[in-house]
């Protein structure tokens, strides 16, 4: 594993290799002069030293310790700081995939031409499209207004989050009915909403 990350190289071990021996007779019963005694080695390995190869460390860290920002802002609009904090808090595309394989209950589906294929991925990531507008807009929100929201994890109500996501949002909203009951002579309507707190 340290070889194929290619991060070898940066501790050395020593180890010791005991070997205790054992002949228990064979069957049962106690044993005799003539009962055969197998005998059964364990060879139990535990490290005794771990050292630092300073040098060699250095030398990864030279290598694996730089990371590429490529912006179009110029220097005066943005700085070095300001780029890596924005960067940092930047909604990460890997959480897509997360969401789709993890959170959105996927089972496999068989299709056979490109149009079903082309319209079911499009599906898939407007969905999540939607679920990254509504948590970035609400969590936004949250801080300009340094508040936060309770009752949005299941194991503690009374925490409170400031950084809730867009599925426990839902979650929290699975309650909540309209009813429209309209007059047929009529064209009025009557609205009922469920309270949007309980």
């Amino acid at each position: 594993m340290l070889k194929d990350s290619r991060v070898s190289g940066g501790r050395s071990l020593a180890w010791e290799k005991p070997l205790e021996r054992t002949t228990p007779s064979v069957g049962r019963g106690r044993g005799s002069a003539s009962r055969g005694k197998p005998g059964i080695e364990h060879v139990r390995s535990h490290i005794t030293r771990i050292a630092r190869e300073g040098d060699n460390i250095a030398a990864l860290t030279q290598r694996f310790g730089w990371k590429a920002f490529v912006t179009n802002a110029g220097h005066t609009r943005l700085s070095l700081q300001d780029a890596v904090v924005c960067y940092r808090n930047a909604y990460r595309v890997e959480r897509i995939f997360t969401r789709l394989k993890s959170r959105g209950h996927i089972a496999p589906l068989f299709v056979k031409r490109n149009d079903q294929i082309e319209g079911l991925t499009s599906l898939l990531t407007l969905g999540v499209r939607v679920l990254t507008v509504m948590e970035c807009v609400l969590r936004r929100s949250l801080e300009n207004d340094h508040a936060k929201l309770p009752g949005l994890h299941p194991e503690n109500k009374q925490k409170m989050a400031d950084k809730p996501t867009a599925e426990r949002i839902l979650h929290a909203f699975r309650t909540i009915a309209l009813t429209i009951i309209k007059h047929v002579a009529g064209e009025e309507s009557l609205r009922r909403l469920t309270p949007l707190s309980g």
